[in-house]
């Protein structure tokens, strides 16, 4: 039984010290150079910790292989790593850290200017400054073999409905129960090349991350642009014979709607097309399925409360593009309970919310007791020891299969450009504007857009000058509708009813 991630490190770097490990646009690095280089930075950390473990450190870095590098550095000196976006607002930041409480960031020269504007007054590693030496492994070695499995491996920050982010926890066992799943089930080996879209600070990379250090596959990781740019991503593809891809749906329904397959073949380049955080359309999954029909098409689903993924459905039939699409059966090691009003299990085609128990769920959110409380409860089904599950606050069904088909969220928080979004964040932002009395944000999930309901007669050119230090860009609304008289319900609160028929 491994105790924590970094044993795959060790055995890959060992048994395929000269493979390609990490690409990105500025180069690449093989497997040993990624251990050593991590242990570099994990040294720097047990100095400035003077031997302190499990204590949150920052990665403040544009993306590329030096992210991943300094995660492991984090995780080899026995804290755990939590990555902040360089595009992310002040505000966020600053309440991140609130949260946080590092001491520690790792950051490049050129970023260090940047995050001295936040409210930060502990130590930094500038990440090309740090130097390999053979010191590093003896110094660190004791601090890794203290780690257990249920110790913290990272801390990624959701939205938060009353606009402080929520810091979710996950251990190593979680990353480690997951990424035997995902390389058992999907038969990953060291030949196998990942083309990396989901940023680090999303729970989606967990994939991509830990199923290629296990196995020794290579993890391109590709540039930002070339998703607005569908036939040179897919050239780009061709030209680096990524085989397996995990994007959220949005990345692909861009490449089917401006019919980039006509260009380029990639029938004898991919192998695995894998998906999750938000809903894939059947008739945009169709089109890949017509240009790429030996591929093997895969809907996964979770939260990242769940370490990413707890259910999942390989493609196996036709489906009609007005069909949805089932998020399947769950994982292994997983048991998914979808729970009446009344807290029992659902009956037949009966609708309920979708419920986890197992390894995969978080520890809970970092210094959140309270949200922690709610959304992490006592088995209701278990009267006898304590046994924790997660409410998703997504409702589901069972279709004829026995596989799930999700139906919406059961409260307000949305699935949007693949990021879990509370539009009671937006909301608050929103309301900061001096020209504002009420406002509600809804989702038009027909045309994926948030949709932001205001008294005051503002555009939403005006409104993205004024929010967009507040929340990040995936969070401005789409469209901005003005009402003098908001609706109100018999509760005094604005009635969303009437709102969704105005949409």
């Amino acid at each position: 039984m491994k105790n924590s991630v970094l044993s795959w490190l060790d055995e890959t770097a060992k048994r395929l010290p000269n493979k390609l490990a990490l690409q990105d646009i500025s180069g690449n690095i093989t497997y040993q150079e990624y251990r050593s280089k991590s242990l570099a930075i994990a040294y720097k950390i047990v100095e400035l910790n003077k031997g302190e473990m499990k204590k949150p450190i920052v990665v403040y870095l544009e993306k590329g292989k030096e992210v991943l590098v300094s995660f492991m550095g984090v995780a080899y000196s026995g804290c755990f790593y939590s990555p902040i976006d360089t595009e992310m607002p002040q505000s966020r930041v600053d309440k991140i850290l609130e949260v946080l409480k590092p001491e520690i960031v790792i950051t490049t020269n050129k970023l260090k200017t940047n995050f001295e504007k936040f409210n930060f007054y502990g130590s930094y590693i500038i990440y090309e400054e740090t130097i390999c030496s053979e010191e590093d492994e003896t110094a660190v070695k004791p601090y890794t073999e203290k780690i257990i499995d249920t110790d913290l491996l990272y801390v990624l920050f959701t939205s938060g409905s009353t606009g402080v982010p929520k810091g979710v926890s996950i251990c190593h066992r979680s990353v480690i129960d997951y990424t035997d799943w995902v390389t058992e089930t999907f038969n990953i080996t060291q030949k196998d090349t990942f083309g990396n879209q989901a940023p680090f600070y999303f729970d989606n990379s967990i994939l991509d991350i830990y199923s290629c250090m296990k196995t020794g596959a290579t993890l391109n990781i590709i540039p930002k642009k070339l998703f607005f740019q569908p036939v040179p991503l897919l050239e780009y593809i061709k030209y680096n014979k990524i085989n397996t891809i995990f994007w959220v749906p949005s990345a692909l329904i861009v490449v089917s709607k401006l019919k980039a397959f006509r260009n380029v073949d990639l029938s004898d380049t991919l192998k695995r097309v894998l998906f999750c955080g938000e809903v894939m359309p059947n008739k945009q999954l169709n089109i890949w399925r017509k240009f790429l029909p030996n591929v093997t098409y895969a809907n996964l689903y979770g939260p990242t409360e769940i370490t990413d993924a707890c259910t999942y459905y390989i493609v196996d039939r036709e489906f009609s593009d007005d069909e949805p699409l089932p998020i399947g059966i769950p994982m292994s090691n997983t048991d998914i309970l979808v729970l009446n009003d009344e807290d029992k299990l659902v009956t037949d085609d009966e609708v309920g919310e979708l419920c986890v128990r197992g390894t995969s769920l978080a520890m809970g959110y970092y210094n959140n007791p309270e949200k922690t409380r709610s959304a992490f409860v006592q088995n209701p089904l278990n009267k006898a020891v304590p046994e924790i599950i997660y409410r998703t606050g997504d409702l589901v069904r069972y279709n004829e299969y026995r596989e799930i088909i999700y139906i919406s969220r059961k409260d307000f928080q949305i699935k949007h450009l693949g990021h879990r979004i509370e539009l009671g964040e937006i909301e608050t932002a929103i309301s900061s504007l001096e020209e504002v009395t009420l406002n509600c944000c809804l989702y038009d999930e027909k045309n994926q857009k948030i949709v932001l309901f205001v008294d005051a007669q503002v555009d939403r050119d005006y409104i993205k000058e004024r929010i967009e230090k507040l929340v990040p860009e995936y969070m401005i609304p789409g469209k901005v509708i003005y009402l003098e008289n908001m609706p109100i319900n018999a509760n005094g609160k604005i009635d969303r009813i009437k709102l969704k028929e105005l949409m």
